[in-house]
């Protein structure tokens, strides 16, 4: 069923204060459906609804809904009711609500949790923001390596509804170290008295607790696994990351490269649900710099205003070079910033880097002021003189700009700086001062004046 469907089924029942069907009909619901049903409700219906549903649902209801729903409800609820729902949720998705809420809720809620619950939460809690350890889930099936497969199947009936995953089991030896790894289905198909020490995957791929995020993505989308252990810096097995815990992290990441391209300040919320005052402030202090840094084209400009009392057709010309001259630079950066995020590109990388675009960039100069020039013979009907002056300056530009475009964010990312910072904004800003300048040098040269 679509989800206006739904949210309209949702409302007639709650109007006509049918919580029984209600309740029956959200039980053949799906959670991720449910939950995006609630987030269009008002607080008041929100809350309802949430009491109405099922117990061994509400809990993964919860964990998909937005951090300011989460926060509602669990502050609507008695303690012993709060306490129920962090118990019920995956200990990661348990840490990354607790991170979002006031410190007084969070010492209330952990109090009220099992001790269990606490410790997995509280061990997540202690890692970096956006590593592997506080991305990482600590509900996972390990096996001992002495133990047979059927003490293998035995323990994963036992551990197995609480877990993550149960398609890959972990294999530790007697200090926790992680020693090797045995899917379910070869667990199924071996000998019952086999030994998992035996007949376990010896070379296993895992994560450090300390790595950051992003190399995360990159270590799934290089071994194309679903799961992936992670291991502390003594080897001990501490917890797994899952493939959907993976796609959060690509969304994330690039919407924040996509805000920083585009000259904002990243930010955590939803578009939606960020307020005016919120998005001022994410978006001025780029538009200020930016604005600041654009006066050194107006000194330019006002540096040449004798050049262009002489020649005013020079002045049409300003914003066609300058635009074309931004195009070219955002163009390369762009392509630049998406291989160093793919790790594609290497600070050792950039000689051949700077000759590739710099060959592109005069093909693309050439072109353009060919075509340009054709333009103003054929139509503008200015003269020679003008056109080679516009023209050539035109090749220049689109040169400068993609050399500027394509070192750049390579420069960025050795000094440590996020390679997105240095994306159209800010190399636009930079390439339309060079382009003045080159303009009215050459203008001066060619006209004489």
């Amino acid at each position: 069923m679509e989800k206006g469907k739904d949210l309209e089924m949702i409302q007639e029942l709650l109007r006509d204060r049918q919580y029984t069907r209600l309740r029956q009909r959200m039980a053949d619901m799906n959670t991720v459906d449910i939950a995006a049903v609630l987030e269009e409700l008002e607080e008041g219906d929100l809350l309802k609804i949430f009491r109405i549903l099922p117990k061994n649902m509400a809990a993964d209801v919860f964990s998909y809904l937005e951090v300011e729903n989460q926060q509602l409800i669990i502050t609507s609820l008695s303690d012993r009711e709060a306490a129920n729902i962090i118990d019920n949720l995956m200990a990661d998705d348990a840490a990354d609500f607790l991170e979002e809420m006031p410190a007084n809720i969070v010492k209330k809620l952990l109090s009220n949790a099992s001790a269990e619950t606490r410790r997995d939460i509280n061990q997540l809690l202690r890692y970096p923001e956006d590593s592997a350890g506080s991305i990482m889930t600590v509900e996972y099936v390990d096996l001992k390596e002495i133990m047979t497969v059927e003490d293998a199947i035995q323990r994963i009936r036992q551990v197995g509804v609480d877990s993550e995953t149960i398609n890959i089991c972990y294999v530790l030896d007697a200090k926790r170290l992680l020693v090797g790894t045995v899917t379910l289905r070869y667990l199924l198909l071996s000998p019952s008295d086999a030994v998992i020490g035996e007949i376990m995957h010896e070379n296993v791929i895992c994560l450090n607790t300390l790595m950051d995020q992003e190399e995360v993505a990159r270590q799934f989308q290089k071994y194309d696994f679903t799961a992936m252990p992670v291991v502390d810096n003594e080897g001990r097995l501490v917890g797994i990351v899952t493939v959907d815990d993976v796609v959060d992290i690509l969304q994330e990441e690039a919407t924040e490269d996509i805000e920083k391209m585009a000259a904002i300040v990243p930010s955590d919320k939803p578009y939606m649900k960020t307020g005016v005052f919120e998005t001022w402030k994410k978006r001025i202090p780029w538009l200020l710099l930016l604005m600041i840094s654009a006066t050194f084209t107006g000194s330019i400009i006002t540096a040449f205003e004798d050049a262009l009392s002489i020649f005013p057709i020079l002045t049409a010309f300003i914003p066609m070079l300058m635009d074309t001259g931004g195009n070219a630079g955002g163009q390369a950066s762009v392509t630049i910033i998406r291989g160093l995020s793919l790790n594609e590109i290497e600070y050792a990388d950039v000689p051949k880097i700077v000759w590739k675009e710099l060959r592109v960039a005069l093909i693309c100069g050439v072109t353009l002021s060919a075509a340009y020039f054709a333009k103003l013979m054929l139509f503008d009907r200015v003269g020679a003189n003008v056109a080679m002056v516009v023209c050539t300056t035109l090749v220049a530009a689109v040169a400068i700009a993609k050399m500027i475009g394509c070192t750049l964010p390579v420069l960025a990312k050795r000094l440590g700086f996020d390679p997105a910072v240095m994306a159209s904004p800010f190399i636009t800003t930079i390439v339309d001062a060079l382009s003045l300048v080159i303009y009215f040098a050459i203008a001066t040269r060619v006209l004489g004046i």
